[in-house]
């Protein structure tokens, strides 16, 4: 197909992407958001009954409200809300869309996706980091008895299961499991529950430890999963647990292949921060920008929706200062 050209292609349409798309459409520019998978992909991804860290008003974007029951929304109420704010702005979005590469034509870009070409002035590269799981790299993680994703915990009732990691979505799943009858164990690389768990949360997790209802073992590392049974290491020694699912709950990463084969060039440090400049957004490509989580490279807990909606205004207003 011939190309479409446009002012400024979104990659991503989670709720920072459709932030920018509201502004890009306030500013006048000819516009498009893609997506590889459904409106807010990731969250509509979370597990069924997760709650936001953040309050509702700091999840808005394009001053529409966001009008729920209790403080913090669920998941629900957050994928309601992101369309209507489709309905309402109308935004030139498609879905179920996905974009294969992006490169650099003299002052414009080139981007390919699965179902056609286009060209663009500018990009913004908005497409988290939910994805890509970190893997453990151990013998037997890629049985179907492990998952990197947790949905809801009826499949694991009164299954024996490991919970691997102490962050939020692991605190999260090891506690409904064990309330839905699971059998939980969690595997702890360090000596505690993670300080960012979520603070109405953390206790909780932690006194049920403390009496013995969520067993965990803290420096600890699992070490090889098999039919049945896993193995885990520590000062203390080599274990095998009986089990019957494992949940590798380990964190996610950005998708760093696509960013550098886009000619973005990330930090030398462990935290692979992909470059660019935190006034405007810009990349160290001219014309192509990054915004939300994926600014932050490993460092996923760096940037949220509540303070990363900022970035939509910073790009467009860069933008109109070049144009």
């Amino acid at each position: 197909m011939a190309e479409v050209k446009h002012d400024l292609i979104i990659i991503g349409g989670g709720p920072i992407g459709l932030a920018c798309g509201i502004e890009a459409k306030k500013a006048g520019l000819d516009f498009l958001i893609l997506e590889k998978g459904a409106i807010v992909n990731s969250i509509f991804n979370y597990p069924l009954y997760m709650t936001f860290f953040s309050t509702a008003e700091r999840l808005e974007i394009g001053g529409i409200p966001f009008n729920c029951l209790a403080p913090k929304p669920g998941r629900q109420e957050a994928l309601e809300y992101y369309r209507n704010i489709q309905r309402y702005f109308d935004l030139n979005l498609h879905c179920f869309e996905r974009v294969e590469s992006i490169s650099k034509s003299g002052n414009d870009f080139n981007v390919v996706s699965d179902k056609r070409n286009y060209s663009s002035k500018n990009v913004v590269i908005a497409t988290g980091f939910y994805d890509i799981p970190i893997n453990m790299g151990i013998p037997g993680e890629q049985l179907p008895k492990v998952s990197h994703y947790y949905k809801e915990a009826h499949e694991f009732a009164f299954r024996k299961i490991i919970v691997v990691g102490a962050n939020n979505s692991s605190v999260d799943a090891a506690l409904e499991c064990w309330r839905k009858g699971a059998d939980v164990t969690m595997i702890v690389r360090k000596n505690e529950i993670n300080p960012r768990v979520k603070y109405w949360v953390k206790p909780d997790v932690e006194n049920r430890i403390a009496e013995g209802s969520i067993k965990a073992y803290f420096d600890t590392c699992l070490t090889e999963i098999r039919e049945g049974e896993v193995d885990i290491e520590n000062a203390d020694g080599k274990f095998t647990l009986e089990n019957d699912f494992v949940l590798a709950l380990t964190g996610y990463r950005p998708d760093f292949d696509f960013l550098e084969k886009a000619g973005i060039e990330l930090s030398k440090d462990e935290c692979l921060i992909p470059m660019h400049n935190p006034e405007t957004m810009e990349s160290n490509v001219p014309g192509l920008y990054l915004a939300g989580v994926v600014c932050g490279g490993l460092e996923t807990h760096k940037w949220f929706i509540e303070n990363s909606r900022v970035h939509a205004e910073m790009i467009v207003k860069d933008i109109l200062n070049k144009s």
